[in-house]
Order: C-alpha cells, then structure tokens, then sequence
C-alpha cells in the first residue's frame, strides 16, 4: 500500500496508464539569428495560446468556467510584457527561443517557489506547465494524449499540470495519482471539480507503478493499492457503490433548512476567495459567506486594489447574496502569504511575526482604504467585518475605533452605510482562545479558524512534515480550546461559527453541535455533506458522543472513537 494526500474523495479501481514525460532536452545555441528565433518564439506562443483557449473552452463546458480560468491564467501569463519583453531580450542578445523562454521561466518559477505561501507557490508549478509546454512546441516533442485513456483508467504521473487535466474524459478516468501537490493544487483542485477521486504525493509513484497495473485509488484515507486481492477489489467496490450513493442521496438535501435531528436551526455558510465565488456559494445552496479572504483582491497585480476597487468587489459579493450574511476578514498577509509589492520583510519566524492584524493596524492608510470599503459596501447587504490573527482586546478596540471614525466622516458626507455593521475576531491563536470571555463582551461574533488554531496550540508548522503527526483538530489540547471559545461566546450572547477544515469534517460535526456551533462555513461544494451530517444528530446524541470524547487522553483515541460512527 503507498501512502499520499487525500485530494480529492471517492474511490477509483482500474487499470494504470503512466504520464510519460517528453523528452525536451535541447542544446543551447549561441549567435543565433535573432529575427529568426523571435519569429519561431512568437509563432509557439501563439501556438500555445490557440492550444490553450480551446482547452480552456473545453473545461469551461465540461468542468466549469472557475475551473477553466486556470487555464486562461496560464494565457495571461505567457502574454505577460515583462515576462515576453525578457524572453525578447535574450532572444535579441543572440540566445536561441528554447534557452530564452526556460531561462525566463526558471526564474519565475524559482521566485514563486522561494515564497512563504503556498498560493504563490501554485504559481510555479503554472510557470512550469507553460514551459515545458513551449518547449514541447518548439522542440516538436509530444506528450502522452490522455484524452485516448480506455475506459477505467488511472492517471499517474509525476506531476498533474491543468494542460493534462484538459484533456480528462471523466467517463474514462477513474484515478488520479501523482508524486506531488497538496490539496490546494490546481490538480487537486481540478480532480476535485471533476468528481474524480486523486491521491497527491506519492513518492515515486511514477516509477512503482507500470502501465497496465490494477489499481485502487483511495480518495478518502489518501491511499494507493497496486495489484489489490480479490478482497480489496471487493471491499472497494462496495465502498465505491455506497459512495456514489451517498453523493445522489445528497441532492434530497438542496433547499432544506440546516437543522439538527431535533429541529435546531443552525447556519451553513461558504468560504470564498473572489467576488465571483459568491455566485457559487448560492448555486451550492449557502446559506451566507462565513469568510471572504481578501488577500486574493491583492494578490496577481503590482500594487493594492485602491478604496473603489475594494468597494465594488465587496459590494458585488453582497449583492449576489441578496441580503444574506457575507463575513469579509480583512487582509491576512504575513505567515505564508506574501504579496511582493506590500515589501513585507523577510522574517526569522513569519509565522509568530508582523502578519493580519498586527500588519493592517501598522500600515494604517492602507488598512483605513479597506475598512472605508467595507463600510460603504454594507450599504448594499449584510456584511459583516472579521479580523485575524487576534491576541489582545486592544486589536480589536483599535479597529472598532478606526471604523466609528469612517462612519462619523461618512454620516457628515451624506454617504449611506449599515450603521449597525457587526465586527467579528478570528479565533486562530491560543491567546485569543484564552481570553475569550473578553473578547465576546465586545465582539459582535466569533469565528474559529481551525487551520491556524491547531497549528499555533500545538506548535507545529501545518507545512512541514517532520511534524504533520501533530497538526489535528482531534487532538484533545485543540478540542477542549474550540470547547472554550464556544462557551465564551454563548454565555455573552453572540454568534460562534468554524470557518476552518474541521467545520467540515463529518466527525467533528456531532461535537461542533454538542459544543454549541452555531454556523459552519464550508467550501461550497461541501455544503450538502454538512447539512445531511448535522440532520443525522440530535443535540442530546451528540451531547452524549461529546461526554465520551472529552474523557479520552490521546489525539488517536478520539480518531479512532470518531471513526467509528
């Protein structure tokens, strides 16, 4: 059995067909003939750019247009002016087409891969596909033609790139496997859209398996079974048909109120990236936006989105939510998201350094640009202002101060704004868990950030694997602090919500009820899974689960318990 990341659910049985990588080794010329080699240069990229415009067009229809923006991203990057005015220098100094367009390239993809957050870090696996895509071009070299995969076939390469991914059949792929990415790669993302179930880095997954091999691909645990028993086949494939059920039986939940067993209404909300998202989150029945990161506004431009820019994009997302909640956290920089152009300083540690809140509330103008937005937008719907990474009261006096500040300007100004705007904290650091019962005396709202939450109580870098053991929402340290934060927040009378992985979780729901949750944000293609998870438990069964959870002492204990059910 090999092991690898569970990035994408389901469970796939067929036969290996092995991404083989073309050739494109080349020899370097020198004292070519610029003109030449620029025409050969521009006649690939254009080449490369009708390629991918039909591929994208082609994953627009059969995936969805969210999925194909990857691909048009990959248009805009290769038409990028400084990055076709570099290739063309080199060209003109003499350099032959194919050592201009890797040296260029390379040196993209080395900036994005030295970069903190894996974001940026997807950036360099795009700049790699566009590479070897042109090189593939110039050099004339063919790739394998997934597109022909027979029937039953499982993909393994040693890196899915979205220029394979466009050419997938869904009928006839039944498994991705490959020996990198994670969970936010567009691989991962892609097989996600695709209902294709994917295992992600597995080591020397190419070279282990051969073409033609059976194989189970496990999308839940993250597993791979080569050459599987009789009894594995079988077992699988009733897991495989319970699953596929379970997937139809979740249309019966579309329109339905979110409500435990025992009829207490909860909140169902989406976690979004861009205005867009928006839409989604009401095509997949969300029931608000529980979190908008605004980082993506900032981020793929050279400089910040200006006061207006911000406002229409808030204000777009509220009116596509039509009056439902939309939590808008400020900006969150710092830690493993890095944006060049706001000079953030290279840190020893920039996890426990000038990062969220600690950033906004030192750049104050930049931050006052975001909060005016903000503020003005809320004239158009229910949003609501979150702020990260807290660890003090005074953060969050701070901020409320800035924003009563906007609304006396804006009420003299005749501008129109939500006089009763609510501003929420993160709750993602131990300090902010302890002090919880002071932070709900002035917060108008709670919302748990489980991702950082375990990381920062457990003390373990969520991206590093040495320690990736630790990095569990099981674990009764993070446990019984979501318990707290939740109490806090109850006994002074506001809303709690989850916001990270864990509130989607379907072992975690019945102890999220039982502790008192009172709205889950989830990604949107989550929302029926959560709404038919929190329908299966009354509060007093998950009340009764809870008591036998919190007694026991180990993170494998609760997951052994949990998983059960």
């Amino acid at each position: 059995m090999l092991k690898g990341i569970n990035a994408s659910e389901g469970y796939g049985i067929g036969r290996v067909l092995v991404i083989k990588e073309h050739s494109l080794a080349f020899t370097p010329r020198t004292g070519c003939d610029p003109e030449s080699e620029l025409k050969r240069y521009s006649e690939a990229a254009e080449k490369f750019c009708a390629a991918t415009e039909r591929a994208a067009e082609q994953m627009s229809s059969t995936v969805g247009e969210k999925e194909a923006e990857i691909l048009s991203g990959h248009i805009m990057m290769i038409r990028d002016p400084y990055l076709d005015s570099e290739v063309k220098k080199l060209i003109s100094g003499g350099q032959c087409a194919e050592s201009a367009i890797k040296a260029i390239c390379d040196m993209f993809e080395a900036v994005f891969s030295s970069a903190d957050d894996e974001l940026t870090n997807q950036r360099a696996a795009d700049v790699r596909d566009i590479r070897d895509e042109m090189l593939g071009i110039l050099l004339g070299a063919q790739g394998t033609d997934v597109s022909a995969a027979p029937p039953d076939t499982v993909l393994v390469a040693r890196e899915l790139t979205p220029s394979m991914t466009a050419g997938i059949s869904k009928k006839n792929i039944v498994g991705i496997v490959t020996e990198s990415g994670s969970r936010t790669s567009h691989s991962a993302i892609l097989a996600r859209a695709m209902d294709i179930p994917a295992v992600l880095s597995v080591p020397d997954a190419a070279k282990l398996l051969a073409d033609g091999d059976e194989i189970i691909v496990d999308g839940v645990e993250g597993k791979v079974f080569p050459s599987p028993t009789r009894s594995e086949k079988d077992a699988y494939a009733a897991k495989r048909t319970k699953y596929i059920e379970e997937k139809k039986a979740l249309a019966e939940y579309i329109g339905r109120p979110t409500a435990t067993a025992d009829g207490v209404n909860l909140e169902l909300f989406c976690n979004i990236g861009k205005p867009e998202d928006a839409a989604r989150a009401v095509e997949c029945d969300g029931e608000g936006v529980g979190l908008f990161r605004t980082e993506f506004l900032f981020m793929d431009r050279k400089n910040a989105p200006n006061e207006d820019e911000q406002f229409e994009a808030y204000k777009k997302a509220a009116l596509i939510m039509k009056g439902k909640p939309v939590i808008i956290r400020t900006l969150d920089v710092g830690g493993d998201k890095d944006i060049p152009y706001l000079g953030l300083k290279k840190e020893e540690n920039p996890f426990l350094g000038l990062r969220a809140i600690r950033y906004c509330l030192k750049n104050e103008d930049s931050y006052l640009a975001q909060l005016r937005a903000l503020v003005r937008a809320s004239a158009y719907g229910d949003i609501r202002i979150m702020l990260p990474l807290v660890t003090s009261l005074s953060e969050l006096r701070r901020v409320k101060t800035l924003i009563s500040g906007i609304m006396d300007e804006f009420k003299q100004k005749g501008v129109k704004f939500d006089r009763d705007i609510k501003v929420g904290v993160m709750i993602e650091t131990p300090a902010a868990a302890i002090i919880s019962d002071l932070l709900a005396r002035e917060a108008d709202f709670f919302s748990i950030g489980t991702n950082d939450l375990v990381q920062y109580t457990m003390v373990a870098d969520r991206g590093n694997p040495d320690v990736a053991y630790l990095s569990s929402a099981y674990d009764p340290a993070v446990l019984r602090t979501i318990r707290q934060v939740i109490r806090s927040g109850r006994a002074a009378g506001i809303p709690v919500g989850m916001c990270g992985e864990a509130a989607a979780d379907r072992r975690m729901i019945p102890l999220l009820i039982a502790f008192g949750l009172t709205e889950f944000s989830v990604s949107p293609t989550s929302v029926l899974a959560a709404r038919r998870e929190i329908s299966k438990w009354s509060v007093e069964k998950a009340k009764e689960l809870a008591h036998e959870i919190m007694t026991l002492k180990t993170e494998e204990d609760v997951r052994a318990a949990l998983s059960k059910l």
